[in-house]
């Protein structure tokens, strides 16, 4: 089994992946890339520029391309794999009443099946690297309160912060950490997307209405970084999020008024 540390990303051609990728690539790892966008994992590989990445084009729907990749990756990177990052996902705004069947299908399958095919994948190869290594999913703020107008991204959001406390303990036995990032709004390409089919407004023009905050990825690649090394169950990324878990917590009828009165998405 070869030394050199290594990751695999999804989502990692573009946003929060690609920052992640360059900040684990930047420090020695051995970094892999899953995306359904080829071009945009070419370019990642092309930014950390160190000749220690893999890139392998799958929908992280298909739980058997899953099996593919993974193996594919593990063969490349010298028989191991040390952190799975759980990071592939889709934004979806509006109220339930506006979402088609199919907004809603492809979000919870791909925000919150594609996390859960992901962890049964990586099982038996984080058990051969461990103890020490990480299955790291990306949550968001919005899985710390429910947010009007995001219902069911907010729901795939919690459903992926379930899954990460459910793992911590089921896999605590094989000596495998298991970690979430719980980032606010992020200066990725998703933020300048509009929220569902219905409408024609970015999610950065709603974000920059409501007076909110966007975080530059590198603070979640940093976050995702210590994550990875520290032990924390969730890392809270952006001034967002930690307001959403401050209120949820110490003030939680003032978090209700405050989600009635803006229904606007708190997540990444």
């Amino acid at each position: 089994m070869s030394t050199r540390k290594a990751i695999f990303i999804t989502g990692g051609g573009s946003g929060i992946g690609r920052a992640i990728a360059e900040y684990f690539g930047g420090r020695g790892w051995f970094v892999g890339l899953g995306d359904i966008d080829a071009a945009g994992m070419q370019e990642t590989q092309a930014r950390i520029g160190n000749g220690f990445t893999f890139a392998h084009r799958f929908d992280v729907r298909d739980r058997v391309a899953w099996d593919t990749a993974l193996d594919a990756f593990a063969m490349a990177s010298g028989g191991r794999i040390d952190v799975l990052a759980n990071n592939a996902g889709i934004p979806l705004g509006g109220t339930l009443d506006t979402n088609t069947t199919e907004e809603i299908e492809r979000c919870l399958d791909i925000n919150l099946k594609g996390v859960l095919f992901g962890a049964q994948a990586a099982l038996p190869h984080l058990k051969k690297t461990a103890p020490g290594s990480c299955l790291l999913n990306t949550a968001s703020a919005a899985g710390i309160y429910g947010t009007g107008g995001a219902s069911v991204y907010s729901a795939t959001k919690f459903g992926v912060r379930a899954v990460t406390e459910a793992l911590d303990a089921e896999w605590a036995e094989y000596g495998i950490n298991v970690r979430d990032l719980m980032p606010g709004f992020i200066d990725t390409p998703l933020i300048d997307k509009t929220p569902n089919q219905g409408s024609n407004e970015s999610i950065r023009s709603r974000v920059l209405e409501g007076g909110l905050e966007i975080t530059p990825p590198l603070a979640v690649a940093q976050a995702a970084w210590d994550a990875v090394h520290g032990d924390k169950l969730h890392t809270l990324v952006g001034k967002t999020a930690h307001r959403a878990a401050f209120a949820s917590r110490w003030m939680p009828g003032r978090m209700r008024k405050m989600a009635r009165a803006s229904k606007r998405p708190l997540g990444n």
